[in-house]
């Protein structure tokens, strides 16, 4: 998987001369075609060097060419409160940590950091955390961010990284370098790109590679239209892939049990994925939907609230992680519409037991909110409902710090506060270890080393 961490997105050509065209769209769209309106598009006409080959990625990464230099925040020092290493559960008392260049410099005892202290001394931003616990930056792998006021919701709720669960228009793709040119702006992530869904609606037109598939009178659902879909997602340098077993439970003219990819489609898109080393997230409820993705060969199955036994077991054997969505699922009980707030009585006990038995089985169960928009739900919540579930509480925790980092594949760099580690940290009000909900009383936010967030300043 790609790393993405600093890099300035570097753009695979959509027009590989490889890549295969659904027969429906193979006389709709022409490389030419294609390089041609790429080419409109950013704004330099049309070109016989695009024609011949040119590589999109000069285009669509200005930042390569930018002639400044990316800022690097000061060092900060957060001191005073315990802290928490959630991989290992120690927990060092009146802790110190030292951040400085985007890296951990130092973190431990006050013996251990006072080198780093002093390397810092004149320069750094010091925060006393008293009273608070220090912990490395939460982790939502299941969120939403179509704007940059998305985006800063999540953070200052302390989702200092994040795993798209796609965006309208290729937003997350290019949110994603903000991260090295404006330092806290939004949280680090990995950027889905758009649905891999039957009807794209308004998305077409994100892309001109995906004007062919408004063609498909019923919508992208043959095999060879999600390949495709997939390949364009991959062009656009998505990290993930997402994709439907069925349709959404937060809307009451759906219903989501019915099922809207099968196995081979879903495996379609898996196999399409794997070739641009992108994993599959799979959005499922019904027990057919839950086990046509794990079988198709997903990397997380979504939601999956009636996920059976012999799916979980498959989970186990295939190492699939489990995003349970635990806070809008159990939220529908609270809708005003009646259909929503059945389903959310029905669906909620199902979930939760399905959350507790999947930790039984060691199956790595990780925490997204699925946020959409700027109605922010806390990562925090989402660590204490899976807690509530029967999960013991450091391991509710890792499943937004080690657990969720191991998914992202970023978990030399992110989760622990450790030397070499990145810049995220956040400080709560109490003790996770004791109560959960402490994660949710989030009062001081550091992401990419830039202080976002601090409610204990003078």
């Amino acid at each position: 998987m790609r790393s993405h961490l600093y890099d300035v997105p570097e753009v695979v050509s959509m027009c590989d001369e490889s890549a295969e065209i659904p027969g429906s769209i193979r006389s709709v769209v022409t490389r030419r075609g294609v390089l041609a309106g790429a080419a409109a598009l950013a704004g330099v006409g049309s070109m016989a060097s695009a024609a011949e080959g040119a590589s999109r990625s000069a285009r669509r990464a200005p930042g390569r060419r930018f002639p400044g230099r990316p800022p690097v925040p000061p060092p900060v020092v957060v001191e005073g409160g315990p802290l928490l290493d959630p991989l290992t559960g120690d927990v060092v008392e009146d802790a110190v940590v030292v951040l400085a260049e985007g890296r951990v410099l130092a973190a431990g005892s006050r013996d251990a950091t006072a080198a780093a202290v002093r390397q810092v001394s004149g320069r750094a931003r010091t925060i006393d955390a008293a009273g608070g616990w220090i912990l490395p930056g939460l982790i939502d792998v299941h969120v939403h961010v179509n704007a940059l006021a998305d985006a800063v919701g999540v953070l200052r709720a302390g989702a200092t990284s994040i795993r798209s669960g796609t965006s309208n228009f290729y937003q997350d793709v290019a949110m994603r370098p903000l991260t090295r040119w404006k330092p806290g702006a939004v949280p680090r992530m990995r950027a889905a790109g758009v649905f891999v869904s039957p009807d794209l609606g308004d998305t077409v037109l994100a892309d001109p590679d995906l004007a062919p598939l408004a063609s498909l009178a019923d919508g992208v659902r043959s095999p060879e239209a999600l390949a495709y879909l997939t390949r364009v997602n991959l062009d656009r340098d998505v990290d993930v892939v997402k994709t439907r077993a069925n349709p959404r439970a937060g809307i009451p003219e759906q219903d989501p049990l019915e099922l809207v990819y099968d196995e081979t489609q879903l495996r379609a898109v898996v196999d399409a994925a794997r070739r641009g080393d992108a994993p599959v997230l799979c959005h499922a409820y019904s027990a057919e939907g839950c086990h046509g993705a794990v079988r198709a060969g997903i990397r997380s199955l979504e939601h999956g609230v009636f996920v059976t036994e012999e799916t979980l077991d498959l989970m186990t054997r295939r190492g699939t992680y489990f995003t349970p969505t635990l806070g809008p699922i159990l939220g529908l009980a609270d809708s005003p519409n009646p259909i929503l707030a059945q389903r959310g009585r029905d669906y909620g006990p199902v979930l939760k037991a399905a959350v507790l038995r999947a930790h039984e089985l060691g199956i790595p169960v990780v925490a997204g909110t699925d946020t959409f928009g700027t109605a922010t739900r806390s990562i925090g919540s989402e660590v204490r409902l899976i807690g509530e579930t029967g999960v013991p509480a450091l391991d509710a925790l890792r499943g937004a710090t080690t657990t969720a980092a191991r998914l992202l594949g970023w978990e030399d760099r992110i989760g622990r506060l450790v030397p070499g580690h990145l810049a995220d940290l956040v400080v709560i009000d109490g003790s996770p270890l004791d109560d959960l909900a402490a994660v949710e009383r989030v009062q001081v936010v550091v992401a990419q080393g830039e202080v976002v967030r601090d409610d204990l300043a003078a």
